[in-house]
């Protein structure tokens, strides 16, 4: 395999723009059982998939796009759609005997191991059924087999885009988004259960992107941020995520509004912070502000 070779692998084409060795060099070639990171598929295939080097890049596509419209399509079942809140009201009347889900997750290890998880939680009166697991944020095409499906999306130290989020609240999608796997898997066999009650539940309140980004001795990483939505405090916390992959989860350690400290900055007004104990931060990243709302147990 060379720089410039069209690749078919799984559900994804591309062309290898480049090569890099176990050890993060530039390779411009790959023999037989040489390990590889490979920059130029448009998007990640499963941990198991052949690939295969194509002559016609046209065609590599058409092929692509078949298998992904082949995977969409399974487990089209009604437009009806279901939360994990609605769970225990149809096992109380009889009326729920299958719980499709779609799995999201940072890296592929996460999303098989929760897949398998979940999976292993099938009773005889609720089947879990994983009509699609794949590595990367929620998109908009992960919404829509949720809606044409009836299916729920976890998602494992992701998010969803701002276009998917869109059509998830027009839809009426739920969307459950984790960061630790037990969390997921308690509370999907809790609402199996009909008994799902979680004692917090995160809100979001904001999300602020990363314009520029400043190293200031003695002080750390200073962001320069604009607020695209909602309204940050000093007190809200933060994750930062950069491609739809969140990579830290954490507080705020300062805000401010030019040169002074300020308790909250509202949607389309510029701000400056930074975050507590992290400073790889770069432009262009989202800061997603959430805070945790406590709820009534419900029976």
């Amino acid at each position: 395999m060379r720089v410039g070779d069209i690749v078919l692998a799984g559900c994804f084409s591309g062309k290898v723009k480049a090569l890099h060795n176990e050890r993060g060099q530039i390779v411009k070639e790959a023999g037989p059982a040489m390990p590889v990171s490979l920059l130029g598929l448009s998007g990640a295939p499963q941990a198991g998939d052949k690939f295969h080097i194509m002559n016609d890049e046209r065609e590599a596509r058409e092929i692509a796009a078949k298998r992904l419209q082949l995977q969409r399509e399974q487990g089209i079942r009604t437009n009806k759609h279901i939360t994990l809140d609605e769970i225990g009201r149809r096992l109380a009347i009889g009326d729920f005997k299958e719980l499709n889900v779609i799995v999201k997750g940072d890296v592929d290890g996460s999303v098989e191991a929760l897949a398998d998880s979940l999976q292993k939680l099938s009773t005889e009166k609720v089947q879990v059924k994983i009509i699609h697991k794949s590595v990367g944020a929620i998109s908009e095409s992960d919404v829509l087999l949720a809606s044409a499906s009836n299916a729920i999306i976890i998602g494992f130290q992701v998010r969803p885009s701002a276009g998917a989020r869109k059509i998830a609240d027009v839809e009426q999608i739920d969307i459950r988004l984790y960061s630790i796997i037990y969390k997921a898997i308690e509370e999907i066999q809790a609402a199996m259960e009909g008994m799902l009650a979680p004692e917090f539940q995160e809100k979001v309140v904001c999300n602020i992107e990363i314009r520029e980004v400043f190293n200031i001795t003695k002080v750390g990483t200073i962001a320069g941020c604009f607020v695209l939505d909602g309204k940050v405090a000093r007190n809200t916390k933060v994750r930062i995520i950069r491609d739809g992959i969140v990579v830290h989860d954490g507080e705020l350690g300062s805000l401010k509004r030019f040169k002074d400290d300020v308790k909250e900055v509202n949607k389309g007004f510029e701000c400056g912070l930074n975050i507590k104990n992290f400073n790889d931060i770069k432009a262009n990243d989202i800061i997603e502000g959430y805070e945790l709302v406590e709820v009534k147990a419900k029976l």
